[in-house]
């Protein structure tokens, strides 16, 4: 049993009160007593006010549920949207307004570029997310299929130079396309010399030639008595070109280029959501510990890596020589972005006297705030905000209500921690379908704070199906990408980030490329998020942001930006249009299909969720293509069964069988893995198969669809068997 420190009438779960006793209060000048006295007032003020919000969410449901229900024969949009009005799900429509948030760190006000996420709870993943800030082009080309693999190009053990050849010609092409030479190409390059505060190429034929664009050089790195290292700029990205004829590469080149590095994750996510499976004190302490231990830049890790003993450690800033001899420095690592748990999550990492649960999110704000204190007082010395801020990323809001409630929480947390008025940013998910549908309110209460709105589409998915769970059975889920709703809802969200003059305070931001394994269609394709005026979007890997980032040099998204902003705006009505099959009928076959791909992907997901923690991992589907699954994506999976269940498209018996059919593959897809425990034949004593069903045959009565009660009850029971 969870031993606990009473403190007042609030009591702390042993390990998260040692942590913050002995790593993270101390050297941020707040004594531990005034930690938990901080957080006793919040939640014995907050907690009622936050419960009364929960109440809310179920009753809107309810009142929508109602209605649909009295209208089984069909409904008429104007009626519904009118409704909503009525009910106060949509609230009226203030005056136009402008964002105001200031001390915003550049990476987030001003650069378009790439957005990692990673769980915090994994020191090892969060280093290389930290540390993705730079990354090699040629070894992101290489080592992906972005390069093809016909010609003798074959992936292997050994160096390939066929390979090589095809990934150094890739990129003198994006040299060419993005900094180009006033003449001649990259490729002919044979010396590089800077002089007259320029910098100068000789090319193969002998001519000497400059850059195109004389302010894309913006500096250079001099190691015995050689440049090493030129840096050049490009739609406010930079590009190190990296020389070293004695490199294996280098030697090969006539300048004796060895690398090509772009500015990649321009920012990151250090999760405690979606991507983490924190279910106890010992979860969250383990995730607080690593913040912590980034904010302090003493963050390391160890691991094995090729039969060797590897240490991963923050990396420094970069120094460099600008073209007139001044110093240049730029950061070293990404900049940090922490997310916190939704409202409707309840821990028993603290309690209060009585043994009630308090809301997860209360305790994230007080641990992490305390955490970032350290960052906070470098005063932008190689740390994280050079600007003095912290940047929370808060999920699950319903509408404009929820967020007055954030911003609260920050308010009194930084006037009790005896910090400036606004250190605390809010990014706002916008994945919830009354914060879409009052997606400007929710902005003008954060007016002062807001820095990120991003549409979470996984999870607006989930809670699309799940209001809509009354109205109809919904269309197969691939379909979902392109409804009606879907369509409006993306540009929805970037035409009122335009509306209220987000540029230049705050990132507008779109979604997570979900298969971490199809990097060529990742480049085919992805460019679609800069182009609809996202200044950021999320990919899965270091390697990933690196590639995505070949995109924000494709697409100046200040520009697009200035186009869309005089587009007609997206209507709510479109949005407010459910997904539904309506009178369309699907065959057997194609109900069959659907239900077997939901079944496999939430199986193939819970089972490493429930049975060994892991919070985020690429699950093979049906045709074993690796897809990027989390909580989201399991939302939209085991609602989309409970609806269809619902409307008598599938049966329970149907559901049983494809479950078990599904479990049979998903443990032969994981049989190399030898912490893996079988799903079949006994199903009964798989805590992971009984947790997908719960999630399933449950699923209209979880609140808004979300998964997290099962998932970590399950999880809890399987970690005391274990």
């Amino acid at each position: 049993m969870t031993e606990y420190v009473s403190v007042g009438t609030i009591r702390i779960a042993a390990p998260i009160h040692a942590l913050v006793s002995e790593e993270i209060a101390p050297g941020t000048g707040i004594p531990t007593e005034t930690v938990w006295s901080v957080l006793e007032d919040i939640v014995n003020e907050l907690g009622p006010r936050n419960a009364a919000l929960l109440e809310e969410r179920d009753t809107f449901q309810h009142k929508i549920d109602e209605w649909f229900d009295a209208r089984r024969d069909g409904f008429d949009l104007d009626d519904y949207h009118r409704f909503l009005n009525d009910i106060g799900y949509i609230v009226p429509l203030g005056p136009e307004f402008s964002v105001r948030t200031e001390g915003v760190d550049p990476e987030i006000a001003s650069i378009a570029g790439p957005q990692l996420v990673v769980p915090v709870d994994k020191a090892r993943y969060a280093l290389n997310a930290a540390n993705a800030r730079w990354g090699s082009l040629y070894d992101a080309l290489y080592g992906t299929d972005a390069i093809t693999e016909d010609d003798g190009a074959e992936r292997g053990a050994q160096y390939n130079p066929v390979r090589g050849a095809k990934v150094i010609a890739a990129a003198n092409k994006f040299l060419d396309d993005y900094v180009p030479l006033r003449w001649g190409s990259w490729a002919d390059v044979i010396e590089i010399s800077v002089a007259d505060e320029q910098l100068h190429c000789q090319i193969r034929d002998g001519e000497s030639t400059k850059l195109e664009s004389i302010e894309g050089f913006r500096g250079y790195r001099v190691t015995g008595g050689h440049i090493t290292t030129v840096l050049l700029v490009h739609h406010g990205l930079h590009i190190e070109i990296q020389i070293d004829p004695n490199h294996p590469i280098g030697s090969q080149n006539p300048a004796g280029i060895c690398d090509v590095v772009l500015e990649s994750a321009v920012s990151t996510i250090m999760d405690c959501e979606d991507s983490v499976a924190a279910v106890d004190a010992e979860d969250k302490a383990l995730c607080y510990r690593n913040w912590c231990g980034i904010m302090k830049g003493e963050l390391t890790c160890q691991f094995n890596k090729g039969g060797q003993v590897v240490e991963r450690q923050l990396n420094p800033d970069r120094e460099y020589v600008s073209p007139t001899g001044e110093p240049v420095t730029l950061p070293g690592r990404s900049m940090l972005l922490i997310r916190h748990v939704g409202a409707h999550m309840l821990t028993d990492a603290v309690t209060t006297s009585d043994g009630t649960h308090v809301p997860e999110t209360f305790l994230d704000c007080v641990v992490t705030v305390l955490a970032a204190m350290h960052d906070l007082a470098r005063e932008g010395d190689g740390g994280n905000s050079r600007t003095g801020s912290m940047y929370i990323v808060k999920p699950k809001q319903h509408g404009p209500t929820e967020v007055a409630l954030s911003i609260e929480l920050f308010e009194r947390v930084e006037e009790a921690f005896g910090l400036p008025s606004n250190t605390l940013k809010i990014g706002i998910m916008d994945e919830e379908r009354r914060t879409t549908a009052n997606l400007a309110e929710c902005i003008r209460v954060a007016e002062q704070r807001l820095i990120f709105i991003n549409t979470g589409f996984l999870d607006r998915t989930g809670d699309e199906i799940h209001t809509h769970m009354r109205a109809g059975p919904i269309i197969p889920k691939a379909e979902i990408k392109n409804a009606k709703w879907m369509l409006a809802y993306e540009d929805w969200n970037v035409d009122i980030g335009l509306a209220t003059s987000l540029p230049g305070h705050a990132q507008i931001g779109k979604g997570m490329w979900a298969m971490p394994a199809e990097m060529r269609a990742m480049l085919d394709t992805k460019q679609a998020h800069p182009a609809a005026g996202a200044s950021c979007a999320w990919v899965p890997s270091p390697t990933a942001a690196t590639l995505h980032a070949v995109h924000y040099h494709q697409i100046n998204v200040a520009e697009r930006q200035r186009v869309i902003a005089n587009r007609d705006h997206a209507l709510l009505n479109d949005i407010l249009t459910p997904p539904l099959l309506g009178k369309r009928k699907l065959t057997k076959e194609e109900i069959a299909a659907e239900l077997d791909n939901n079944a496999q992907g939430i199986l193939g997901y819970v089972v490493r969720w429930v049975e060994q923690g892991v919070g985020c991992s690429t699950v093979p589907d049906v045709n074993n293509i690796g897809l990027m699954e989390d909580r989201a994506t399991l939302r939209i999976s085991s609602q989309h069964i409970a609806n269809w269940l619902y409307h008598g498209l599938v049966t329970e018996a149907s559901v049983n069988a494809s479950m078990q059919r599904m479990a049979k593959i998903v443990d032969q897809q994981n049989q190399g893995d030898p912490n893996y425990r079988n799903m079949a034949p006994d199903f009964d004593s798989s805590v992971a198969f009984q947790a997908a069903l719960d999630l399933v045959f449950n699923g209209l009565d979880e609140p808004n669809g979300y998964t997290e009660p099962t998932l970590v009850r399950r999880r809890r029971e399987f970690k005391t068997q274990a």
